[in-house]
């Protein structure tokens, strides 16, 4: 049987007539590609080129093999143009969603990162709400969704993304501006922008004032982060915001303060159990999770080990 090798030098042969040629054609050394030819002929027991003055033609037998060996290597063409396509992403979509927090920086930066592997990918990006991300997964409309809530459902896997921590947002121009930390008891006696405490980061932002018995008044809710932001940039109040949100400086206008509170919350991505992940969608998972845990101002301990010993 001959192997996709042999087929390769044996058209190379054929097509420039000469073992000189076709080393030339495939960039290896002419006394390699001679003693492959004639262990080929050997092997196979036939001859497939006649020598005459210099040149390799091919036998009267063989000429329906060589026809068969272009078909052959065609096909290996494809096969080759196909593989690299599906390397750079040709062809393909990858279908993912996510939560406002996440998608408002996180997911642009992890997308443009995606793109440099995979620069031929075509993406479906979505923003759902929490109770929508179920139905999007369950019913194939998408691979993976970056969230900020898990519960127990026997079809869906939620696997640890990055934690973070809320920080109070402020206008530059306010007096707080100064300011690189804040008590709960502090922003309470300002006009407070938030979220529905229902959920999950409103949950975080309630237990900051509840544990340390703050009584606390939110005149203006909103449901997304981007909106938040810029009522608090329109001088309407000061917010609590996560960390995702106002990341790399996005939002402009404002400044952003560490509260002195317990403020970590977690955040998951969820995708189903009995379906494995496409390579791209675990790339993007990995590359999520290096750009929001690079962003977080939570550090694991063997880091803070690290850095008090000089080794990072």
């Amino acid at each position: 049987m001959l192997t996709l090798r042999q087929i390769e030098v044996i058209r190379a042969i054929m097509v420039t007539g000469s073992i000189a040629g076709a080393a030339k054609l495939l960039n290896v050394s002419a006394p390699g590609l001679s003693r492959l030819m004639k262990y080929t002929e050997d092997s196979l027991g036939i001859r497939l080129f006649d020598r005459r003055a210099g040149r390799f033609v091919p036998t009267s037998q063989a000429r329906n093999i060589f026809d068969l060996l272009d078909v052959v290597h065609r096909k290996i063409d494809d096969l080759q143009s196909a593989v690299a396509g599906l390397g750079r992403g040709q062809s393909q979509e990858l279908c993912i969603a996510s939560v406002p927090s996440i998608a408002n920086v996180m997911v642009p930066r992890t997308v443009a990162r995606l793109r440099q592997r995979f620069p031929d990918l075509g993406l479906d990006l979505n923003i759902l709400k929490i109770e929508e991300a179920i139905d999007y997964l369950l019913l194939g409309r998408g691979e993976l969704v970056a969230i900020s809530s898990r519960f127990d459902h026997p079809l869906i896997e939620f696997e640890p993304l990055a934690s973070g921590r809320l920080l109070c947002i402020v206008p530059e121009t306010s007096p707080l501006a100064i300011k690189d930390k804040i008590t709960p008891q502090e922003m309470s006696e300002y006009p407070l922008i938030g979220i529905n405490p229902k959920d999950p980061y409103g949950a975080v932002m309630a237990a900051m004032f509840t544990d340390n018995h703050v009584d606390y008044q939110m005149n203006i809710k909103a449901r997304f982060g981007t909106t938040v932001c810029s009522l608090v940039a329109a001088g309407l109040g000061i917010a609590i915001i996560d960390e995702f949100t106002v990341a790399h400086g996005v939002v402009r206008g404002l400044k952003s303060i560490e509260i002195d509170a317990d403020s970590i919350f977690h955040t998951f991505i969820a995708y189903r159990k009995d379906l494995p992940l496409s390579v791209y969608a675990e790339h993007f998972r990995s590359l999520l999770r290096q750009e929001m845990n690079s962003v977080s101002s939570l550090k694991s301990p063997e880091k803070k080990t690290k850095r008090r010993n000089g080794r990072c």
